[in-house]
């Protein structure tokens, strides 16, 4: 027996504080539509929104899957879900699918961050973050986008043209901006206050990273995996090699997929068993 029939695909909703991701799997575990929203304060209706994209991409309908999980800060919202995973489970098995020998993952997103070390089959053996703080996570990044007046996307770039690094003290994203602003009015350069910011929160990210072991490979997932600066300076931080991958921001919604994969398959074989037993 085949449980898929034409077309049966699964999907994985990772509802972020800033953004929603969503993903479209194939049975063959092939990523069929993606799509990216901005949660805003309606966190159902971007999941849905997100959902509805990846559909879209993929050529299918809401029809043609068979399960979905929800994860990420707001997983409950995910009215339609099946059932709900932890971003940490999530974020684990989607670095170990984008990089089969992962073994340390750093998740950095809007809100939050997280260090996670996984077996080689992407459980997690171990995690910390520092989910009460928003000092080392994109926020961060976003309060110094606003004080300089400069897009999110451009901050790495600039930030790896720096000569002289401010050192950024404050520990608060609340203070963020008032420090950033201090440091011009010093004269300081944009990209000497921007790198600065950087290694504010790479120190941070890397904190975490030790306690839970630095073991390569290091995958480096979450929204702000696509900061090149970030990247750059996790790499010379930790002393490892870090992988990113293009998808590395749909990670969390990706390893829902891959959950909900398995609910399937688990489903099809017991299926299948019973069949077999009958005979």
């Amino acid at each position: 027996m085949n449980m898929w029939g034409a077309k049966k695909v699964v999907a994985g909703v990772d509802v972020g504080s800033t953004q929603t991701k969503a993903v479209i799997l194939s049975p063959e575990r092939e990523i069929l539509g993606r799509a990216l929203v901005d949660t805003g304060a309606r966190l159902n209706e971007a999941a849905r929104a997100a959902f509805e994209a990846a559909l879209q991409e993929a050529g299918l309908s809401a029809e043609d899957v068979q399960y979905t999980v929800g994860t990420g800060y707001g997983r409950f919202k995910v009215e339609f879900g099946d059932t709900q995973v932890t971003e940490i489970s999530c974020h684990a098995r989607g670095a170990c699918f984008l990089f089969p020998n992962t073994r340390t993952v750093l998740d950095i997103g809007g809100q939050d961050t997280k260090a996670i070390r996984v077996g080689p089959g992407g459980e997690v053996l171990d995690f910390c973050m520092n989910d009460k703080c928003s000092a080392g996570t994109g926020r961060f990044l976003g309060a110094a986008s606003a004080a300089l007046e400069i897009p999110l996307g451009e901050l790495g770039p600039l930030a790896l043209t720096a000569r002289n690094p401010v050192t950024i003290t404050t520990t608060c994203t609340v203070f963020a901006e008032s420090e950033i602003l201090g440091w011009l009015a010093r004269g300081r350069k944009v990209e000497d206050i921007l790198m600065g910011v950087h290694a504010s929160i790479a120190s941070r990210s890397l904190s975490l990273l030790r306690r839970v072991g630095i073991e390569p490979e290091l995958t480096f997932t979450g929204g702000v995996a696509r900061n090149v600066a970030m990247v750059h300076l996790i790499g010379e931080m930790s002393g490892v090699p870090v992988n990113v991958s293009e998808e590395s921001h749909f990670c969390g919604a990706i390893g829902a997929a891959l959950f909900a994969l398995d609910h399937v398959l688990l489903g099809e074989r017991a299926e299948v068993a019973a069949a077999a037993g009958g005979q």
